[in-house]
């Protein structure tokens, strides 16, 4: 039962003299999934609170933060900032690990996605919300809290409650101006439109209707921007109906159009103080007791695109180091960031919501070199670097790290980049506290759209959510006990797993009824001025463009599906093509590129007549299976080598194999004249994505 906050508010004061956490205030404590219990772990039950922190602008673990020296302080010259976290617990008072899961745009991701079958919810409390109740079953404490800002408000349906994402008020540097620039594209003609990132928020004209903004359009990114008269556009006052970040257009917007805004904005948000609330809010965690359970006996981060890509950030700027020099975090697993880490995490006029993609923010400060653990040159730059120089520098031992992609990043995020040279011409090993993983046929989150719309081809069905679930153990028990983990597995250079788009095209199967894309995203070189490495601040907006960093895909074999890395099931004991990208369809504009974030799948023909009468190149079900039993035992065998290489549990066997089954029987039964996808995914709704 919730308890009220004069009863449960607590003052924890701090002992260590470099700890950044000077008080936690409990606000709601009560059961997590009341009469359940999780095997040998027993109940669980929910803490809601607030982490007050103080950070010292002097400090050097504090160095890396982006204008945090332009931030208002207190008398003892720290600066002040608050962030709400939530805790799932054991109620018994036994060490747990504690995985810390970092949230994408607010929003708790790893429920809906490792413990099965759990809604999206970012205020978890049933039994509904625990899924499958696999992380609890496991051992693992989990906590979640506020990091970023630029979240706009959720929108809820009729009836139902209103959503409660994880968002705070970082510092903020009073006085600072600069100039922002915003790269956004319409899927339908509209008048007024959003120039925010997905889901996100932005920065106002520093002037409101700014006279000096400037709007361009132009078909693709190499094009030269054509100016669109000052006198045809303005801002959307923001306190209008429909919130800020808005602008309309004489004659509306229209789709095949990337459309770019640039003004001057001010008082920017520190957002790198968010990554230094994760850091101290673990930091404090790890060393106390904490509402009468002891301190973890393990600290793991967790984060799946966006909120990956920001573990990378951290550990770029030395943030896994508290300001006493401990490592907070002592392993991390990244799921789907693409080529890593991302400047536009910490750096001035920051927002995190935004990511590049093949035709919106290619502009943005995302992905740049070093992309590889281990240090290698850039032949442009002439500089030698890997992306844990600073982590190095500041301890003697480094977190133990997953990397972890699908095929969709290779083809939307530059996840080649994290094994290769910057030039693409030369395989780079990982580091040896680094494993990478390639899921290869999957795309940026599980399909459940029975709809091909909008993109040209049905989504992929390939699922590697259960594989993660075996890495989130592993990772554990390499940092716990020692146990080494699956050995790296990801497309290479050297056994030729990993090729250009080029070969791609040249060797994908014809008939099929799906045509490869023209390209994949070429990582952007940005130029934003001599400050920005240095100092997070940008003075050429929009940036100048050197030559792209050389980005590869992985190499389709004889049925399209993808060679090399970790070969899912569905891959292994295949039902169809799937592949990692998927083409826009012609109606949304840019009918040449590649969805975001969704892969595709093509069935097989069932039989020789229909693959003969239809022209598919690939054999049919019926030469590969000879009935459903030959079928069940070739998934079977292939979930078997999966739980012998590591990569599933023994728990999720039959699961995989039931799910395979489903989708055999409904192929098999399907109208081979109904080319719809609703057969894939019969009982589900159309569903979006875990942002990148």
């Amino acid at each position: 039962m919730k308890r009220s906050l004069m009863a449960l508010a607590v003052a924890a004061t701090v002992a260590s003299a470099h700890a950044a956490v000077e008080r936690i205030e409990v606000t709601e404590r009560m059961p997590f999934a009341p009469g359940v219990t999780f095997g040998e772990y027993g109940a669980y039950e929910k803490i809601r609170g607030v982490a007050y922190y103080a950070l010292d602008p002097k400090a050097a673990a504090n160095a890396s933060i982006v204008d945090l020296k332009r931030a208002p302080r207190d008398k003892k010259g720290r600066v002040l900032f608050s962030s709400e976290f939530v805790l799932l617990r054991p109620t018994g008072a036994q060490p747990t690990t504690l995985l810390y899961d970092v949230n994408n745009r607010g929003n708790i991701a790893i429920l809906g996605q490792v413990n099965g079958h759990s809604p999206a919810q970012n205020d978890p409390g049933s039994a509904a919300d625990a899924g499958d109740g696999f992380l609890m079953r496991h051992g693992f404490s989990l906590l979640f809290s506020a990091w970023t800002w630029d979240v706009a408000p959720t929108v809820s349906a009729a009836g139902t409650p209103p959503s409660r994402p994880l968002v705070f008020a970082p510092p903020i540097a009073k006085g600072v101006k600069g100039k922002v620039q915003n790269e956004f594209t319409v899927n339908t003609p509209a008048d007024i439109v959003s120039y925010a990132g997905m889901r996100g928020l932005t920065y106002e004209p520093a002037t409101p209707n700014d006279p000096h903004a400037q709007l361009t359009q132009r078909a693709r990114q190499g094009d030269k921007r054509q100016q669109i008269p000052r006198s045809a556009w303005k801002f959307v006052a923001p306190e209008l109906k429909g919130g800020p970040g808005r602008v309309q257009l004489e004659g509306g917007f229209q789709p095949d159009t990337i459309y770019e805004i640039t003004y001057v904005a001010k008082d920017p948000y520190i957002t790198g103080a968010g990554l230094a609330g994760i850091r101290d809010l673990l930091s404090y965690f790890r060393d106390h007791p904490f509402e009468g359970a002891p301190a973890p006996r393990n600290v793991l981060m967790f984060g799946i695109s966006q909120s990956g890509r920001l573990i990378g950030r951290m550990m770029h700027d030395g943030l896994n180091v508290d300001e006493g020099g401990k490592l907070v975090f002592n392993g991390a697993y990244l799921q789907v960031p693409g080529a890593g880490g991302s400047a536009g995490f910490n750096s001035r006029f920051a927002q995190p919501t935004r990511h590049p993609s093949m035709m919106e923010e290619h502009d943005y400060p995302a992905d740049a070199f070093p992309f590889t653990s281990t240090p290698t040159r850039d032949p442009a730059s002439g500089k030698t670097a890997s992306t844990l120089d600073k982590a190095r520098d500041k301890q003697g031992n480094l977190p133990k790290l997953f990397y972890a992609n699908t095929s969709t990043e290779f083809w939307n995020r530059g996840a080649s980049l994290i094994g290769t040279t910057p030039d693409g011409e030369r395989d780079v090993a990982p580091a040896d506290n680094v494993r990478i993983y390639g899921f290869m046929g999957a795309q940026h989150y599980v399909g459940r759209s029975n709809k091909r719309a909008p993109f040209s081809a049905c989504v992929s069905t390939s699922d590697h959510y259960l594989p993660m679930r075996a890495l989130i153990v592993a990772l554990d028990e390499w940092t716990v006990k020692g146990t080494p983990p699956p050995a790296s597995a990801y497309p290479s250079l050297a056994d030729g797993t990993l090729t250009t788009v080029a070969d791609y095209r040249a060797i994908f199967p014809r008939g099929l009824g799906i045509t490869p894309p023209e390209q994949n995203l070429r990582e952007p070189r940005l130029n934003f001025g001599l400050r920005f490495a240095s100092q997070g601040i940008a003075d050429t907006v929009p940036p100048k463009h050197g030559d792209d960093y050389e980005t590869r895909v992985p190499t389709p074999d004889a049925d399209g599906n993808d060679r090399g890395g970790v070969r899912l099931v569905e891959l292994q004991a295949p039902l169809g093509t799937h592949t990692g990208w998927n083409l826009r369809a012609p109606e949304t504009g840019f009918a040449w590129a590649t969805s975001r974030f969704d892969g595709s799948f093509v069935p097989f023909a069932r039989t020789e007549t229909e693959r003969v009468a239809s022209g598919d190149p690939r054999p049919s079900l019926e030469v590969r299976y000879a009935n459903r039993d030959a079928y069940a035992a070739a998934v079977r065998a292939a979930a078997e080598r999966q739980v012998a290489a590591g990569l599933l549990l023994k728990e999720d066997v039959e699961r995989t194999l039931n799910k395979n089954l489903g989708l055999y029987d409904r192929i098999l039964a399907r109208d081979p004249a109904d080319q719809g996808c609703g057969y894939l995914f019969p009982n589900s709704a159309p569903s979006a994505p875990v942002p990148g």
